[in-house]
């Protein structure tokens, strides 16, 4: 099942085959463009021209020219072919790990051209950022313009000329928006045709994975771009100790545990010992069976698999092995063959090492799927600022659910779960905890929904705050609306701004220094006992300690007395919780205090 163009190379170096990753929002078009592409790989070749490898889908050269027609002449090419990685998504894309960078050489993204870009176009390319990885952009759906006149796979140049000007406006009105974006995100862009250094320029292919119109288009660049940037990366020793990823940690019915994985460099061999990442460190393991898929023609075969004696790079294999059920996805697999056993595995053990995540002492816990995922996440996590205390690749268990419990800040008692299970006793654990569980497969969206939970615990800490905080007030005792002159004094009012509640203490500023009056009790609305009292209403109240006449007297303007730590909070913290002629009175408030102490309540 290795590719025949290696196979048949008698030397020990060869060129492998460019691997392609799909990227793209939800719903944008990944897996619809990757079935066309495939679909047109298998309609195109004869039975058995493309070999579906685990994880991948291998499209040699001549298949391409096939699809391609006159914009792929076989012979400007070395390069053996395209292996398209067959699990789309971003998440995918960065389990996908060789050498400590992307496994990907290259990657598609994928854009729809009604929605432009998206949060995770934008996830996307932050990962495509970081790695450092080639892409161009396949602008998806052009078929859905309206007027749009569809012919089954034509190259995407000649189906918009074919188009009438009202609905070529339309297109590039589109694309260029895209394009527009791209730009806001530091990358230059421009229709494929327009690009003359992809390698400053990102290439933009207008596609429909409906009616194949564009993937012509798109193999065609990806195989020149290969061909001309990539071609001194893809040489490999075909016959030196093979090197790859794990995609997958599987159990396979006859033989347990057994891990997808994309070889990426030389040869695993079916005799081969192999160091393989795990959840607590290296596996070293002797390989039981290399499988790959039955040819398509013998799919319905009750043996799905075939055991091979060899796989050359680049593709994937199902590798079965004895102490796989640790191994974990994203994780490096190296053949040991004629090297030194210590040495490999001390390769191994760095390579994980180089993607643990930092933590902290304070914060939340995190479990993804893949070394990859847990990575992205994590990244995503701290360009947020939300400190991460421990992070482990894996579904949530009991464990998970205690550690996060020892959390000192309510908020951080949190599991954020990315594309993993969560164990019943776990759920169970974590009510009795009161631990919060947070579980999505789309990365913005797991931390969207934390940030949510963490900004209700933030409103209700303030709610509770202010419910013991003493709210600015002042008001004016009417006249002719003594209604008792002390023990206790009752008076009308009006509120002339804030919130004026029971039991306030009141001062007067008639001096240069705030002189306290006594206690606001009671307040009472229309012969009704009312709690508060707001701006513009007219009120009795009594206030416990002066006599009217005496120290109090009808037309004054009292002040509901402010702690001066309450002040401090109420400005520095509060500011956005209370009313705005809250906000006026307790400036007023400070301006009185400040003109005898410039620094009272800072």
């Amino acid at each position: 099942m290795s590719e025949p163009q290696q196979n048949e190379r008698g030397d020990a170096s060869a060129l492998r085959t460019p691997i392609v990753a799909v990227l793209g929002h939800v719903d944008h078009g990944k897996t619809s463009l990757l079935d066309e592409v495939r679909g047109s790989a298998i309609s195109e070749g004869e039975a058995g021209a493309i070999t579906q490898h685990i994880g991948s889908t291998a499209v040699p050269l001549d298949v391409i020219s096939d699809i391609a027609g006159e914009l792929v002449n076989p012979a400007d090419f070395d390069l053996p072919g395209l292996l398209f990685i067959d699990t789309p998504g971003h998440h995918s894309f960065s389990t996908l790990r060789s050498r400590g960078g992307a496994l990907a050489d290259i990657a598609i993204l994928v854009v729809d051209v009604n929605d432009g870009f998206q949060p995770q176009t934008h996830e996307a390319l932050d990962i495509l950022k970081r790695t450092s990885t080639p892409f161009i952009v396949a602008a998806n759906k052009i078929d859905t313009v309206p007027g749009w006149n569809p012919e089954q796979d034509r190259p995407s140049k000649v189906a918009i000329e074919a188009q009438s000007d009202r609905v070529q406006s339309d297109l590039n009105q589109r694309i260029y928006e895209i394009i527009g974006q791209l730009s806001e995100q530091g990358f230059s862009a421009d229709m494929y045709w327009r690009v003359t250094d992809f390698q400053a320029n990102i290439g933009v292919v207008p596609v429909s994975a409906m009616t194949g119109e564009g993937v012509p288009d798109l193999l065609t660049v990806l195989m020149g771009l290969s061909q001309r940037y990539m071609k001194t990366a893809m040489e490999i020793d075909v016959d030196g100790p093979g090197a790859g990823t794990v995609l997958e940690v599987k159990d396979t019915q006859g033989f347990g545990a057994t891990i997808d994985a994309v070889v990426y460099d030389g040869t695993i061999r079916a005799d081969d010992t192999i160091v393989v990442g795990g959840l607590t460190g290296s596996i070293t393991t002797d390989v039981r069976a290399l499988l790959q898929p039955k040819p398509l023609a013998e799919i319905r075969s009750d043996d799905t698999f075939d055991k091979v004696d060899s796989v050359v790079a680049a593709q994937g294999v199902k590798i079965a092995a004895p102490e796989l059920d640790d191994a974990m996805a994203g994780a490096p697999v190296r053949v040991i063959r004629d090297r030194d056993p210590a040495e490999v595995v001390s390769e191994v053990e760095g390579e994980l090492a180089d993607i643990e995540v930092s933590t902290q002492e304070e914060g939340i816990t995190v479990k993804a799927d893949t070394l990859g995922s847990l990575e992205a996440l994590a990244s995503t996590l701290e360009e947020s600022e939300i400190p991460i205390m421990h992070a482990e690749v894996g579904d949530i268990a009991p464990r998970d659910v205690r550690l996060a419990g020892t959390a000192n800040v309510p908020h951080h008692r949190a599991i954020l779960g990315f594309n993993v299970e969560l164990h019943d006793d776990a759920r169970r654990l974590a009510d009795q905890e009161e631990v919060e569980l947070f579980q999505h497969d789309v990365i913005y969206r797991l931390i969207e929904e934390y940030e949510e939970h963490v900004e209700a615990i933030q409103q209700a800490q303030q709610e509770q705050v202010l419910e013991n905080i003493t709210r600015p007030a002042r008001f004016e005792i009417l006249p002719d609306h003594t209604f008792r002159q002390s023990d206790p004094a009752v008076v009308g009012i009006e509120v002339r701004g804030g919130l004026l509640t029971r039991n306030s203490s009141v001062v007067d500023f008639t001096g240069s220094e705030p002189n306290r009056v006594g206690i606001l009790k009671t307040i009472q609305n229309e012969g009704e006992d009312v709690d508060e009292a707001r701006t513009g209403e007219q009120v009795a109240v009594s206030i416990d300690g002066p006599t009217v006449g005496r120290q109090i007297k009808e037309g004054d303007e009292l002040w509901v007395e402010i702690p001066e730590k309450h002040a401090k909070i109420l400005e520095q913290e509060l500011t956005e919780e209370i009313t705005g002629d809250e906000r006026e009175v307790l400036s007023m408030y400070l301006d009185k205090h400040r003109s005898r102490d410039p620094f009272w309540g800072k």
